[in-house]
């Protein structure tokens, strides 16, 4: 998936099912979305920003979230390339 085909997901909308997993920028008014499970966090090594990687609990599995992990230090890579800013959230391809 390229950066141009990254969801984002506007600061205050409600995350709506099917998204089994997300990436939510640490420090937001609502770090952790509702029945979402914790999975690690992400540091960009850009900027520093760390995002929370979390999963739906029907879908939780550790090995993908370590590849959804290295996915999104791709696109924030990317995105830093390109000069934008990153978003406080980001759906993670499942």
């Amino acid at each position: 998936m390229l950066l141009s085909e990254v969801r984002r997901v506007e600061p205050g909308s409600v995350i709506q099912m099917p998204s089994y997993a997300i990436a939510i920028k640490r420090g937001q008014q609502r770090e952790k979305a509702d029945g979402f499970r914790e999975m690690g966090t992400l540091r960009c090594d850009g900027c520093g920003e760390e995002f929370l990687i979390g999963h739906h609990p029907a879908s939780v599995n550790k090995e993908l979230a370590e590849k959804q992990a290295k996915w999104l230090e791709r696109v924030l890579a990317e995105e830093h390339e390109r000069d934008k800013k990153h978003p406080d959230r980001i759906e993670l391809p499942t």
